[in-house]
């Protein structure tokens, strides 16, 4: 093997590797063991759902403190981006639970 072809496959090689060990590092996030109730969940909280990133956790929080707690799950089709496959995605990992407070929206 020529000096040319055998740096190219080691440059090949390192970018191989480099790919594999950024992937692994990125993995999936783990969902919640239990649902989250969308009236009481922190963004931090918010983060572990499939499909959530930090914006779209500070929106939710911000909508349910501007508007009231959520009374179904379905009112996370009023948060930008959230649209109906998302949400289907999102259900087994949250729940609503009554109304605290007795707060209207």
């Amino acid at each position: 093997m020529n000096p040319i072809n055998r740096y190219l496959c080691t440059v090949a090689a390192i970018l191989c590797f480099a790919l594999v060990f950024a992937a692994a590092g990125q993995g999936k996030k783990q969902p919640p063991a239990k649902p989250l109730d969308l009236n009481t969940a922190t963004p931090e909280e918010l983060q572990q759902l499939p499909g959530i990133g930090p914006t779209t956790a500070k929106a939710i929080v911000h909508f349910r403190e501007k508007s009231g707690p959520f009374r179904r799950v379905e009112d996370l089709l009023v948060i930008r981006g959230i649209t109906r496959a998302r949400l289907e995605k999102l259900r087994p990992y949250v729940t609503v639970q009554g109304n605290p407070a007795g707060k209207k929206r």
